[in-house]
């Protein structure tokens, strides 16, 4: 049986972003323990009920770090005592502070994956997206990061912010060259319901869809230049390093999810916790419907670079992608946005901006 995937939320932050919408509460030592304890509970509890084995593990947020590394550990452990993690990838997110968490205990831990959320390397673009770090922040939490063991560190970019421009994104993909990362994830910058951004967004200083889309392309060619091999929509990686976890999801294969806001996706069933603390800590899960089906299954598989292929469609469901999905794809063969042939589709960099629609079309 395929191992799954196991993704923790942790939803607690010094401070709300003003662009976010993930779920997650104010930090509250006295709440950490009552969650470590609530999440630990129900990691063990998935443990008796599955008996599956996990080769991936991933701490989201919200801000993990936030928890410390004891209660981290803590909870890694009840991972691997649940699902055996046996060479598994492990992740925790991090937000590029000054020094508030213990790399070596989690790197000696078990954890061998970082990921930091820069989003830009220019200060003033910081302080407009509400931040608590600064540059030397970053590189100092890097560099730190490095001498404690962690080799494979992924850094978050975000495209189109208020006063960005092509320089200074530039210069945020020199910074995450120049310091090692292995990963990068570039996200347009998106404006959602319910965000102060939101409520702000006519007196934000932000580019137009052409000029968001031109800097995306922009960004794609500079990390192409270097060494990044774009691999998913958002998603950069040097040879190798690939994120095991995310790829579970594009994949559509299984995963478990532990924590309010977390989707689960197991024996074929979708099913997820609301955002809220009680309903986690009662153990309220909420039907989402079947999953795995050969639409779902093509409309992940075009996130990724490498698109959809017969032979990978073949092993999932015993059959060549079905032809009408093709000769739908083939009609915007030569518009930059897609190559499709008799076995394969896949979009291009510049299809990715149009993902939505191209998708449905080839669905339709």
């Amino acid at each position: 049986m395929n191992k799954i995937g196991a993704y923790i939320h942790i939803p607690f932050c010094k401070k709300k972003c003003p662009y976010c919408d993930f779920y997650s509460a104010a930090a509250d030592d006295k709440a950490f323990g009552k969650y470590t304890d609530a999440i630990c509970s129900r990691i063990y509890e998935y443990g008796r009920q599955l008996k599956r084995e996990a080769d991936t593990l991933y701490f989201g947020g919200g801000t993990p770090g936030l928890l410390g590394a004891e209660r981290l550990c803590r909870i890694y452990n009840s991972a691997k005592d649940s699902f055996g993690l046996d060479n598994a990838e492990v992740t925790v997110e991090v937000n590029p502070e000054k020094k508030d968490i213990d790399f070596y205990k989690l790197r000696k831990c078990g954890f061998n994956r970082l990921s930091l959320g820069i989003q830009s390397a220019n200060d003033n673009e910081l302080a407009l997206l509400g931040r608590l770090h600064s540059i030397s922040d970053a590189a100092a939490c890097i560099a730190e990061a490095k001498a404690s063991g962690f080799e494979n560190i992924s850094l978050d970019l975000m495209i189109a912010t208020p006063s960005q421009t092509k320089e200074s994104l530039k210069r945020s993909i020199e910074f995450c060259v120049s310091n090692g990362a292995k990963h990068i994830s570039a996200y347009i910058l998106k404006i959602e319901q319910g965000t102060p951004y939101y409520n702000m967004r006519d007196s934000l200083s932000l580019v137009d869809e052409d000029e968001q889309a031109d800097m995306y392309l922009y960004a794609c060619e500079q990390l192409e230049k270097n060494g990044f091999s774009q691999y998913e929509i958002s998603n950069f990686a040097l040879p190798g390093y690939e994120s095991r976890h995310n790829l579970k999801y594009w994949h559509d294969e299984e995963y478990i999810g532990i924590g309010p806001s977390a989707h689960s996706f197991i024996d074929g069933k979708r099913f997820y916790c609301e955002r809220s603390f009680d309903k986690f800590y009662d153990g309220t899960v909420t039907p989402d419907g079947e999953g795995g089906s050969s639409e779902e299954y093509i409309m992940l598989g075009l996130r990724l670079s490498d698109g959809i292929t017969n032979a990978g469609y073949r092993a999932r469901f015993g059959s060549s992608i079905p032809e009408r999905y093709i000769t739908n794809a083939k009609k915007f063969n030569g518009t930059g946005l897609l190559y499709a042939d008799d076995s394969s589709i896949r979009l291009t960099s510049r299809g990715f901006l149009v993902s939505n629609s191209l998708i449905a079309e080839i669905l339709s």
